[in-house]
């Protein structure tokens, strides 16, 4: 089994337009707290001594990217993402055949989530690798209503057993690019990981994390982040 110490690479999907924002620049170049939303994301990741280097899966001819080649001294690489995060996120995996082993373990992180905390990082690490599998997820504490065509609503759901998928999420390289994969070739489009591990059979350890790791989706979120990261400082 690999150490626990031992340092992992971590795929960052950013080849995402963020429609929901409009405009012409994509979210994850937007301007937060002085620096693009995507920068802040990268420097939070480099800063984790457990981490190696960054792949960061961009869009053709992506005009915003500052072409960075390091991060507080680890790498970060670069290649061509895909129409859809899975695609973009095996990119990076196939990207990195020459820097990892099948059996060694990756992080994927989500590009707009710039508020992931150091310790939320170690402890999805230390649990993930001894489980084979782990993301950050937070318990579901809201009522949840399922609604009609007409948005109104028709039953209360239990909440009891229910976890929203938070990033990073942790697995072997070689079992990932393989469920990925399978999940493509049967035409179903897989929005994080852990369901294409589901898919294959593997049980991924939810790893409780902070309510603050929010992924930036509209203005609002954004301004939220920025009260997160002010609070920080």
């Amino acid at each position: 089994m690999p150490s626990i110490d031992a340092a992992l690479w971590c795929v960052v999907p950013a080849a995402g337009r963020g429609s929901r924002f409009g405009g012409g620049v994509p979210k994850q170049y937007l301007p937060l707290a002085g620096k693009p939303l995507l920068l802040h994301t990268l420097e939070r990741l480099a800063a984790h001594p457990r981490i190696a280097g960054l792949m960061v899966a961009l869009a053709v001819d992506d005009p915003h990217w500052p072409d960075l080649s390091s991060l507080r001294g680890k790498p970060v690489l670069s290649c061509l993402g895909g129409g859809e995060r899975a695609d973009s996120v095996l990119a990076g995996l196939r990207a990195l055949v020459d820097k990892v082993e099948k059996d060694n373990f990756i992080l994927v992180h989500d590009a707009a989530r710039p508020c992931v905390r150091e310790d939320d990082i170690t402890r999805l690490i230390e649990l993930g690798i001894a489980a084979g599998g782990a993301l950050l997820a937070a318990p579901l504490r809201d009522t949840l209503k399922r609604a009609d065509a007409d948005s109104r609503a028709v039953a209360t759901e239990p909440r009891e057993a229910r976890w929203r998928a938070l990033t990073p999420q942790l697995f072997r390289h070689g079992e990932l690019v393989a469920a990925l994969e399978s999940a493509g070739a049967a035409g179903i489009a897989v929005t994080d990981e852990a369901m294409a591990m589901e898919r294959k059979g593997f049980k991924p350890l939810l790893v409780e994390g902070a309510e603050s790791n929010i992924k930036v989706t509209t203005p609002a979120d954004m301004m939220l982040a920025e009260f997160l990261l002010g609070r920080e400082r």
